[in-house]
């Protein structure tokens, strides 16, 4: 509704308001406030200052697998669960993909507990031992049990 006597500018008159009306600020002028703010005035740590370490896979151990099903097919959708040998707590989980394959990488220097779960198929649990080596290949050949049927 307009009002009698004004006009649609927020600022009626522009002696008594020198700077035009409020803009609002678009993607290009936020963009380019951003970069004037940290790429140009430099507002970054200190030359001389450390700078926290950021965390790096180098020194985990890559636990790779592939799920197999009794014909030797892949088998998507398996459920993986590692956890240290001495703990009861499940700390990373995965599962397989559409080629039955998965990676979970967990820290260097433990023994550990492997547990696979497929849909019709028992559990299936190994030890490992990631205190050497980098990496270790797993193959699971899940085998129904007797008088299972599958789902």
């Amino acid at each position: 509704m307009k009002r009698k006597g004004r006009s649609s500018n927020s600022f009626p008159c522009f002696t008594r308001h020198p700077f035009p009306g409020p803009r609002h600020p678009t993607c290009g002028m936020l963009i380019l406030l951003t970069v004037l703010l940290y790429g140009l005035v430099g507002l970054g740590p200190p030359a001389g200052a450390e700078q926290s370490p950021k965390s790096t896979h180098e020194d985990d151990f890559l636990l790779f697998g592939t799920v197999f099903n009794e014909q030797g097919l892949a088998l998507p959708g398996a459920h993986v669960r590692v956890r240290r040998a001495d703990e009861r707590k499940v700390r990373w989980e995965a599962q397989s993909d559409r080629r039955g394959e998965f990676a979970v990488r967990v820290p260097r220097g433990a023994e550990y507990e492997m547990n696979v779960r497929a849909p019709g198929y028992p559990e299936q649990t190994r030890k490992l031992d990631a205190r050497t080596g980098s990496r270790e290949d797993l193959v699971f050949r899940m085998q129904r049990g007797k008088g299972e049927k599958p789902k």
